[in-house]
């Protein structure tokens, strides 16, 4: 079932106003409800090369899975949704293709990417993310981060070092201590979350949280929800209007109506199974 029509996506990535070339790759395709975005690191071109080997591979190897599964079926080893070990799957062989790469090529040595992606599917959304490139939802009034940092300084306030106040004031918070390609394997941590009609999803780069407040991010959202390419605009203008340090890539995805997949008679005649089977017990 595509999902054209029950999602609405934008999307927008700048170079910023410091950086000389963008090593930033986003990605996505609405009929799957799949937005993939990767924040580059490495010299020369190489973090480039390593986002941009990300979103390509992500891409095909979700769609391509999601082809294949049952997606709302639930994995008995692990809980999750059958799209959601997909999604992960993918983030772990584009972590393998990176390192690879990096290492049978002379210019991507020490080359890798922070990654963020978003499958949406049966009224629920499969979160992966490595590094501190971030997702967030708007529901209603409440803004919130759905992921934490894989960093130095986000361990630090994990402990007790640091308060979430003067984590947001650090100058030091981009030593990350996860990345796609940096090691031959890579632990990629996924979630899940219920989805609601007019949900709005958020992923970014840190060239976003790290030149524009959460509170600002939540204030522009929702003062330009009626366009999400006016909210992506402004969320770039700010980051760039506060010094634009970095990179800063955002994608938008808002909830427009339900989604619910649809069930074969066989699942249906499984679910009966099961539930005659637990009454006889």
């Amino acid at each position: 079932m595509s999902l054209r029509g029950k999602l609405k996506f934008a999307e927008i990535t700048d170079t910023g106003k410091v950086r000389e070339h963008n090593e930033d790759a986003i990605g996505s395709d609405i009929d799957y409800g799949l937005m993939v975005l990767a924040d580059g690191m490495g010299g020369y071109n190489a973090g480039e090369v390593a986002s941009g080997i990300a979103v390509q591979t992500i891409s095909e190897l979700a769609t391509e899975g999601a082809d294949r599964e049952h997606r709302h079926e639930i994995d008995p080893a692990t809980g999750l949704m059958r799209q959601t070990i997909v999604l992960r799957d993918a983030v772990t062989r584009a972590n393998k293709i990176i390192f690879q790469t990096a290492q049978s090529q002379t210019h991507c040595e020490g080359m890798g990417t922070t990654l963020v992606a978003a499958m949406f599917y049966d009224n629920k959304v499969s979160m992966a993310h490595v590094g501190d490139s971030r997702a967030y939802r708007l529901r209603g009034t409440k803004f919130e981060q759905l992921t934490l940092d894989h960093s130095l300084l986000q361990e630090l306030v994990d402990r007790g070092f640091y308060s979430e106040e003067e984590a947001q004031r650090s100058t030091n918070r981009n030593y990350v201590t996860r990345a796609l390609g940096v090691e031959p394997t890579v632990e990629v941590e996924v979630q899940e979350f219920d989805v609601l009609p007019d949900d709005v999803f958020l992923l970014c780069s840190d060239g976003l949280p790290d030149m524009v407040e959460d509170e600002d991010i939540h204030l522009t959202i929702s003062t330009f929800n009626a366009s999400l390419d006016v909210v992506g605009q402004q969320l770039v203008k700010l980051s760039n209007e506060h010094g634009g340090r970095d990179n800063v890539s955002v994608m938008l995805a808002q909830v427009l109506d339900t989604f619910a997949a649809k069930r074969s008679l066989l699942f249906h005649i499984a679910n009966l199974f099961r539930s005659l089977i637990g009454a006889g017990r």
